[in-house]
Formats: structure tokens, sequence, C-alpha cells
């Protein structure tokens, strides 16, 4: 059912809309996607990502847009294409796309109840580890967060110990969560996006554990 309430009644997420718009990438598009799946709650924490990949002549931009509030976690995609991607969901060819629209973009966000994540996993990256200083800011941060619709699974081949055993065991594997992975690093983002990064993943904590304490009478 749509958001009933009229815009100027919600909470103002003055936030996470300046850093939407900070990072360039149709603002208003991504904004308004994230708001509609916000709605009349407050926002906890926020991280805005944007990530450039090249494929064959292709230049391809993805945002990934995160917002927790006291109840829920809000994944936000966004991507976009060319007219003549053929990803594109207009095909090259077709009526639409020989009407001369120049680009196409996709948006879709996840609304995640905070009792279904998971796991939150934080993995940092430093240079100089026998002189890291608590406060120093790692050179690379990798945010995975799990609540259990995507896992990624490991396989290594299988063995029962026996050095010189050359028989098939099969294979043996681990499965993780793997439903949003952010990695961010200091060279290529900048140092604000990887102190944000660990700042978001903070917030994100805390609300998970109060909620899991609510959810138990804790």
């Amino acid at each position: 059912m749509p958001n009933s309430q009229p815009s100027s009644a919600r909470p103002a997420h003055h936030g996470l809309l300046a850093a939407i718009e900070r990072s360039g990438y149709y603002p208003a598009l991504v904004a308004e996607a994230v708001e509609d799946a916000v709605g009349s709650e407050a926002v906890l924490g926020h991280l805005v990502h944007q990530e450039t990949t090249f494929d064959a002549d292709e230049v391809r931009r993805h945002v990934t847009v995160l917002a927790v509030t006291p109840t829920r976690l809000i994944a936000g995609h966004t991507d976009e294409y060319g007219s003549d991607d053929p990803m594109a969901p207009v095909p090259p060819g077709s009526p639409e796309s020989a009407s001369g629209a120049k680009a196409y973009a996709t948006t879709s966000t996840e609304t995640v109840p905070l009792h279904r994540i998971s796991s939150v996993v934080v993995s940092r990256v430093v240079e100089d580890p026998a002189s890291h200083k608590p406060g120093t800011p790692p050179r690379e941060v990798v945010l995975t967060i799990g609540w259990g619709v995507v896992s990624r699974l490991d396989l290594e081949p299988a063995n029962c110990g026996d050095p010189h055993c050359d028989a098939d065991h099969g294979y043996t594997g681990t499965a993780t969560a793997d439903d949003v992975m952010i990695r961010v690093s200091a060279e290529a983002d900048g140092a604000d996006a990887v102190s944000e990064t660990l700042a978001f993943a903070r917030a994100l904590t805390d609300v998970v554990t109060a909620a899991g304490g609510a959810r138990t009478g804790r």
C-alpha cells in the first residue's frame, strides 16, 4: 500500500538526503526511492556508497544507500544503463529505445526488519599493524550485512588427514550470509568514506543489539 502520509508530515532526513546529494548520482531519483521506503521513521544511521565498474566499452555506476531506523534496515540500489546497453530495461532497437532516450536507470529498495539481521561483519585492513594506535583509521574497510536471503558458499577439497592419501573425498565448505557487502578504501574513496562506513557499522550494530534485547525482554 503506498505511503499516504504527506511528505511535509514526515521527519526531515537532512543528513541522509545531503549524503545522497553529495554522491551526485541521480540524487532526486535515489532520494525519492529511499525516502518512500523510510517513511515516517527517524533515520538513526546512513551510508551512501557509489561504485564504478568497467565492462568492455561500458562504464557502469552503481550506488548503494543503507539507512537504519528504530525497526528496520533499508537497502537501496540504483544502476544506470545506456540506451544501447543490452542489459537496459528497454532493449536496444525497441520503439521506446528509438524514441531518443539517452539512458535508463533502475532503482530498488529492500526493507529488512532488524530481527532478521543475522550478522554485521566489519573487516579492516591496516598497514604496519605492530605500531597501530587506537583511533587510527584503517586503509580499507569491508562491511558485510546478512539477513539470510543471499549466501556465499566457499568450497574446498575435503581430505582425510593422511598426507599420502590421493582418494577423492569430495568437498567441504561454509555458507556465509552475504546480502550486502561494501568495500571502502582510503585510497579510492577517501578517508572520510572509511570513517563514515565504520560509523554506520557501529550505529547498525547498536540498533540491532537493542532490538534483540527488547525482543527477548532483556
